[in-house]
C-alpha cells in the first residue's frame, strides 16, 4: 500500500499561502493568551473558534509555538556538539517524523526550532514503505556525529513496536556505535531524566536535563519546504 504519513488531501487547502496568513494571525492571538498564563488547549479553543481554524490548523499552531519561559528554557538547554557520547531518542516520534518528511507531507518549522509534524499516532502504528529510509537517515546521522552509544525507546502500547525494534536493530548492527533499543510502557517519564535527549515532544523538552535538534539536521540534507504558523 502506498501510504502518506501526516498527510491529508484537505492540508493543501487548509495550509494554503491565503489560509497560512490567519494562521499566524490567530498565532499572534494565543501567543499573547499563553504568555500572559492562559492554558495552550483554553487559548486554542477560544481563538481557534473565533477565526473558524480547523482542528489540523489549531493542531499546527499548538504544536509550533511556545511561551516565552519555554523557549529560553529550551534554548539554555540545547546541546549542537555531542560526540563520543550517550544519546537517548524518543523513538516513535523521531521515526515519524522522518517518514512524514520523506512522504512529502507537511513539516513544521517551530518556536524552539523543531520540526514538528501533524501526524496522530494514538496508539496505533504501522510500517510504511518511507520506515527503513527513515531509519537509515536517524541512524547515519548519530554515525557522523560519532556518538557513543544510542538508546532507541519505543513505547510498549503502541502497536507494531516489535516489528520496529526488530527492524532498527537489522539496519543497525553495523553502525559504529553502541545500539540499544527498549519497549518501555513509559518513555516520556524516562526521557524527563536523561541527557542529550532527541525529541521534538515539548513536555519531554521541558523536563530532560538536555537535548539535541537532530531532525534539523537530517531535514538540512533532505531539503523539503517547510511551513511556518508563527511570525
Amino acid at each position: 500500500m502506498d501510504a502518506k504519513r501526516g498527510y491529508l488531501p484537505e492540508d493543501e487547502k487548509k495550509f494554503s499561502s491565503q489560509a497560512l496568513e490567519k494562521i499566524r494571525t490567530a498565532s499572534r492571538h494565543i501567543s499573547y493568551l499563553i504568555n500572559e498564563g492562559y492554558d495552550l488547549k483554553t487559548a486554542s479553543t477560544f481563538v481557534g473558534n473565533h477565526f473558524s481554524l480547523s482542528e489540523r490548523q489549531r493542531l499546527a499552531i499548538a504544536r509550533g509555538i511556545a511561551t516565552t519561559e519555554q523557549l529560553n528554557n529550551r534554548r539554555k538547554k540545547e546541546k549542537s556538539s555531542i560526540g563520543n557520547e550517550e544519546i537517548w531518542i524518543d523513538g516513535f516520534n523521531t521515526i515519524i517524523t522522518l517518514e512524514v518528511m520523506l512522504s512529502d507531507s507537511l513539516l513544521f518549522e517551530c518556536m524552539d526550532g523543531t520540526i514538528r509534524d501533524l501526524a496522530a499516532l494514538r496508539g496505533s502504528y504501522r510500517i510504511i514503505p518511507e520506515t527503513e529510509e527513515a531509519v537509515r537517515i536517524l541512524l547515519d546521522t548519530l554515525a557522523e556525529m560519532e556518538v557513543a552509544e544510542v538508546h532507541i525507546l519505543l513505547d510498549e502500547p503502541v502497536s507494531n513496536s516489535g516489528r520496529l525494534m526488530t527492524l532498527i536493530a537489522e539496519i543497525g548492527e553495523k553502525q559504529p556505535f553502541k545500539l540499544d533499543i527498549q519497549i518501555l510502557k513509559e518513555v516520556d517519564r524516562t526521557l524527563w531524566e536523561k541527557e542529550n535527549v532527541i525529541t521534538s515532544d515539548s513536555i519531554i523538552l521541558d523536563h530532560c536535563k538536555s537535548w539535541v535538534n537532530l531532525m534539523k539536521k537530517c531535514v538540512e540534507k533532505h531539503p523539503i519546504p517547510m511551513l511556518r504558523v508563527w511570525e
